[in-house]
């Protein structure tokens, strides 16, 4: 049975909405449909032809000839065009990744005009056999959009091929300096450059090559002349209308200059434009550039200088109001031609889904590498993995995304025209309703006005950030500055109104300041009138105006610090909740101005990570960075550690976590930095000098022990680390594997070396912690490394008992697993050894008197919570001496290194009843708490005496009972 058969028994199925039932052809479709069928017969007749029957094709024929005027033409015009879809089977299968190109290679062209007829002939072909598989529902959208992208790569390469060949026969061939034929490279931008194209979309080209030059004819033509003569001949070949129609619309306005600029730039004249003068909207269309055609191998360096332009280092939030400027200009434009119901530019359309992938790739995409990818169904899944998007809205903009698109490509299908609005005529409203699966147009209509709904719900959430509710007049007109100031800023509960003003002013002139452009001059005037509206909700406006207004002058000169500021409320408000805080914090983030970023998640910034979570993170920041580019490293370990301290400081001021587990989160910060740097030392090492004997990267024969605080698992604010580097290998002397071999001692040498320079190396970036190498064997005359044997032989025959007090805190860090276990046995051993009692404590009694004697702060009235009798000196002496006297009768007091569980031990060993070691814990935890609240408030380790009086007596009592007796 031909497909002509049967025509009205066809009921169709909806691809949009599969669980409804079968639609029937629309009343007013079907006499359209029956002369477009009428016509084919006819057609066929004429040339004797007729068409394969087959009840899938003919099921498809009502929709795709219904919703599409245009197939339904092509096929009446040269129904031998559909026969060969059918016969070939292309118009039923999903075509293998290079059709297109092997089908181009195939055509025998001589001529230019040659050339442009047969791409035509080919570009009508593949576009009926497209919109039929769409039309038809036998290809998704993915597809669609697959096929027409790779169609129009295709084309140009086949074109730019054939004309250059034409070109360097004619004129010669440009060449690289070392004689390689020069190519030129050429940019597909927007949907080209995404693969995903629409219907009958244009494409957008930028064409660039490597090098001037000239050619070796008479006139020593230069590569610029000849590369634009072949990119005008391209955009002709492509665009140009002939009886056989055009290939692609060609625009090549995005190139620099636009329509002033040349044709074709240099990659130097790229560079300079792009650096120099590009705007910002040149930015966001740069998200999609892809190289289509040409050198591909040159064409890499031209991608790498584009993806810096675009992608920056630092977050950028002016991406917010420059898209949303961009995305006004477009509503007024759309107004004003009253082109509202335009699916991809009007309210909830395509591109205001484009505009929030693509505001969170221009602000975050230097910094998340997951985000700099083209297509925008990528990018929304991936913004709702990194929780910057929630899931549901994530997911709805995916499945709107499609639905929006599936819709433009069916208005571009029915006339193949370049038009994105709906259709005003009841029968082209009809058609799109019918071919889309919907039973009529009010039904479609509702969808879609459900979907762009949703869409631009989350469109103004997202880009709602910067249009906060305006302050009141008078935060504005304090900011800005007449006669009432004075009034004004009282009314802020401004206490020294003429010291607040003064503050304002010399802000105002401080050099920072003065230097901003215009455009960052504009986002202080949003910024600081909603900073004064704020302070009314604080006690003491005074010192906390002052505190902000000290960090804004350290990050003026990065306006993208303050334009998160003023972009986000939430951020803003946490801001001034922590300069309200702490003095300390407000130091924090003027020097570490990278880690304002953090506070946009209220959730993530009160939640600092676990020991598992770190190294995770530090995993996933490091993977894609070269074990040789240590300068790198060395930034992103302490941006790394920037951040996450914040998250402690903030919990902790903010009461998110309890004040006991300060340290320990501080102290695993340190831990995963360590791993790391010890994971990268080793591997930068490796690279160079190959591996020692019996080692591989598990197996490194290094380790890094932490003693004092770092041991002790009780990190403060701002400690430095004390540190102690360990190896173990057979033989000193033996060579390592690679081909600049070193002798076994140097490689650990050079490690230790390393470890060190990463860890407190002073960067722009900061340090990431002082380190202390002075409770290492011999002190700083030792050796930076030392041998587990050297260790263990000093720990036994030359060290003083109070480096075997200091070894009562030490702890593996990293490293070799083996050599955690040797170190572990070795320090077992010595705190484990026989000592005589009371000559341990009167040694151990004279060295905190020395400590005491020069260490105790001198300041009359005051208690040093450290140094002050009854302070944690006492307690950790206590601790240390009860460790070193008992371990050989209670061994199980070696296997903790942290003041808690060791009082806990040697209550349980019975050198201490459990009602003084409950006490000593008591008071060490409340001194530790004292301390960090201190630190917080820019405050030495001194207090009230009176405040911890009762606890001071409890230890000062234990003490003398202890080490007097």
């Amino acid at each position: 049975m031909g497909i002509m058969s049967g025509f009205k028994a066809y009921r169709i199925e909806s691809p949009m909405h599969p669980v409804e039932s079968a639609l029937t052809v629309p009343a007013e479709l079907q006499e359209i449909h029956a002369a477009n069928l009428q016509k084919m017969t006819e057609r066929l007749a004429e040339l004797n032809l007729a068409l394969p029957g087959s009840p899938a094709l003919a099921e498809s024929l009502p929709r795709v000839w219904c919703g599409s005027a245009f197939v339904a033409e092509q096929c009446g015009k040269s129904p031998d065009l559909l026969i060969d879809l059918i016969d070939s089977g292309d118009l039923t299968r999903v075509y293998p990744a290079n059709f297109y190109p092997d089908q181009l290679n195939a055509l025998a062209v001589d001529s230019e005009n040659a050339l442009m007829s047969e791409l035509r002939k080919f570009r009508r072909r593949e576009m009926v056999r497209i919109a039929w598989r769409d039309l038809a529902g036998w290809a998704g959208l993915q597809e669609t959009l697959m096929d027409l992208s790779q169609l129009a790569d295709a084309c140009i390469r086949h074109a730019l091929d054939f004309l250059y060949r034409q070109a360097t026969e004619k004129r010669g061939t440009p060449v690289f300096r070392d004689g390689r034929p020069m190519q030129i490279i050429v940019l597909g931008m927007g949907k080209l450059g995404a693969y995903e194209l629409n219907y009958s979309s244009d494409i957008d080209l930028i064409f660039a090559f490597p090098e001037e030059g000239a050619l070796q004819d008479r006139k020593e033509t230069s590569y610029s002349e000849f590369f634009t003569r072949l990119c005008q001949s391209l955009v002709r070949v492509l665009d140009d209308i002939t009886a056989d129609g055009f290939v692609f619309r060609t625009d090549i306005r995005l190139r620099p200059y636009g329509d002033s600029g040349a044709v074709i730039m240099t990659f130097d004249g790229m560079e300079n434009y792009y650096l120099t003068q590009a705007r910002e909207w040149e930015r966001y269309a740069m998200i999609k550039a892809r190289q289509v055609a040409g050198d591909f191998e040159a064409g890499k360096q031209l991608m790498a200088m584009l993806q810096a332009f675009v992608y920056r280092r630092y977050l950028d939030y002016g991406a917010f109001e420059e898209l949303r400027s961009l995305k006004r200009q477009i509503t007024q434009e759309l107004k004003r031609k009253d082109r509202m119901e335009n699916v991809k530019l009007g309210p909830g359309g395509i591109r205001e889904i484009e505009f929030i992938g693509q505001a969170f790739q221009l602000i975050r995409g230097g910094k998340e590498k997951s985000l700099q990818v083209r297509g925008i169904m990528d990018v929304l899944k991936r913004l709702g993995e990194l929780n910057l998007l929630t899931a549901e809205d994530a997911e709805q903009l995916q499945q709107s995304y499609r639905f929006l698109r599936i819709v433009e490509n069916h208005i571009q299908q029915y006339q193949d025209k370049q038009t994105h609005d709906l259709p005003v005529s009841s029968e082209a409203r009809s058609a799109l309703a019918f071919s889309l699966g919907f039973a009529c147009w009010d039904d479609f209509k509702r969808e879609l006005d459900r979907v762009r709904s949703a869409v631009h719900e989350v469109f103004g959430q997202v880009f709602s950030l910067g249009k906060q509710e305006s302050p009141q007049e008078a935060g504005r007109l304090a900011w800005n500055g007449d006669n009432d100031d004075a009034e004004r800023l009282k009314a802020y509960g401004f206490a020294d109104v003429e010291a607040t003003l003064e503050n304002l002013e010399a802000f105002k002139d401080s050099a920072p300041v003065r230097r901003l452009t215009a455009k960052g001059a504009a986002v202080l005037d949003r910024l600081m009138p909603q900073v004064i509206e704020a302070m009314r909700e604080f006690e003491r406006p005074d010192e906390v105006f002052k505190r902000v207004l000290d960090i804004f002058t350290a990050v003026a000169g990065r306006t993208v610090y303050l334009t998160l500021l003023s972009e986000n409320p939430q951020a803003l408000s946490l801001l001034l909740r922590l300069a309200a805080a702490s003095p300390w914090i407000c130091r924090y983030l003027a020097q570490y101005p990278v880690v304002f970023d953090e506070l946009i998640d209220a959730r993530s910034l009160f939640a600092p990570l676990n020991k598992k979570d770190l190294a995770a993170q530090l995993d996933w920041l490091l993977h894609s960075t070269d074990a040789e580019d240590l300068e790198q490293v060395m930034i992103l370990l302490r941006q790394f550690k920037q951040q996450q301290v914040l998250k402690v400081v903030a919990a902790d001021l903010m009461g998110a976590i309890p004040l006991m587990v300060v340290s320990d989160y501080l102290t695993y910060i340190a831990e995963s930095i360590v791993e790391k740097v010890v994971e990268r030392a080793w591997l930068a090492l490796v690279q160079k000098h190959g591996t020692p004997p019996g080692c591989d990267s598990m197996q490194s024969g290094f380790a890094v022990i932490g003693l004092g605080k770092f041991g002790g698992i009780e990190l403060g604010y701002g400690s430095d680390l004390d540190l102690v580097f360990i190896y173990d290998c057979a033989d000193d002397n033996a060579l390592t594997s690679g081909d600049k071999p070193i002798s076994t001692a140097q490689f650990y040498g050079r490690l230790g070396l390393r470890v060190r320079h990463i860890l407190d190396t002073k960067m722009l970036s900061g340090v990431l912690y002082e380190v202390d190498m002075r409770l290492r064997p011999n002190g700083d005359s030792g050796l930076l490394v030392c041998h587990i044997n050297g260790y263990e032989d000093y720990q036994k025959n030359q060290a003083w008992t109070w480096e075997h007090q200091a070894l009562v805190r030490g702890r593996f860090i990293a490293g070799d697993p083996k050599l955690k276990a040797k170190y572990e046995a070795v320090r077992h051993m010595i705190l484990s050894l026989p000592r005589d009692a009371e000559a341990l404590k009167k040694e151990v009694r004279d060295m905190r008197e020395k400590m005491r004697a020069s260490l105790v702060e001198k300041e009359s009235g005051k208690f040093d919570l450290k140094q002050s009798k009854g302070g944690i000196a006492d307690i950790e002496f206590i601790v240390q001496y009860g460790v070193l006297s008992q371990a050989e009768k209670f061994p199980a007091l070696t296997t903790y290194t942290d003041n808690v569980r060791q009082l806990d031990g040697l209550a349980e060993a019975g050198f201490l009843s459990k009602e003084n070691a409950k006490n000593l814990k008591a008071a060490y935890c409340a001194y530790r708490d004292y301390g960090h609240k201190q630190v917080l408030q820019d405050d030495r380790a001194v207090i009230e005496p009176s405040e911890v009086a009762a606890l001071s007596a409890q230890v000062e009592a234990l003490w003398t009972s202890i080490m007097d007796a």
